[in-house]
């Protein structure tokens, strides 16, 4: 046989390997099933409740930090509906306001609306995760691109949250987000 039978056989294999590793061992792999029956319980309504600090970073295509942020946060529940502000200041000195409705039935199904997500985001409570899947669209300062994001939620055993998001167009990711939030307490400031 020749050589360019070899590399073909060769390239197809990769990308078969490669087509595996994403279904089954990768982040998109994700299932909101990985996390039933962990010991403690992801509860919206308590965990994203009042005034919540955040810092992050965002990744771009390439796998480097593209952007460093902090956030001030505040939720505020009246029984399954609830309201969350953000304030983000980014390290170019940028700041950005978003604001999240939320909505999580009986069975832990999450409704997100905002005004930068194309139509309705979806998502669960599953154990000590949160799942929740939109698209949003990026501001105008950023191509005005719409996005296929998925964020992942879980909470740490101090109550803190680790947030893990991917961002992809046409299936290709084009950013990765990593933050921590956690409440704050009384001495310390940062609250909207």
């Amino acid at each position: 046989m020749s050589g360019f039978f070899y590399m073909l056989l060769g390239a197809s294999l990769v990308f078969g390997l490669n087509l595996l590793r994403l279904r089954y061992a990768s982040f998109i792999a994700q299932n909101p099933q990985d996390y039933v029956g962990d010991s403690v319980e992801f509860d919206l309504r308590q965990h994203l409740n009042g005034p919540i600090d955040c810092e992050g970073v965002i990744y771009g295509p390439f796998g480097r930090v593209t952007s460093r942020f902090v956030g001030a946060f505040n939720c505020e529940w009246t029984g399954n509906h609830g309201v969350m502000r953000e304030k983000f200041t980014y390290d170019d000195g940028s700041i950005q306001n978003r604001e999240w409705s939320l909505t999580l039935d009986e069975n832990g199904m999450i409704k997100a609306l905002a005004p930068d997500v194309i139509g309705e985001g979806t998502g669960v409570q599953s154990g000590s995760s949160v799942q929740l899947k939109y698209r949003i669209r990026m501001p105008e300062s950023a191509g005005s691109h719409v996005l296929d994001t998925v964020d992942w939620l879980y909470l740490a055993p101090n109550g803190n949250i680790i947030n893990r998001s991917q961002f992809r167009k046409f299936g290709i990711q084009v950013a990765e987000l990593v933050a921590t939030m956690r409440p704050v307490n009384a001495t310390s400031k940062g609250a909207l």
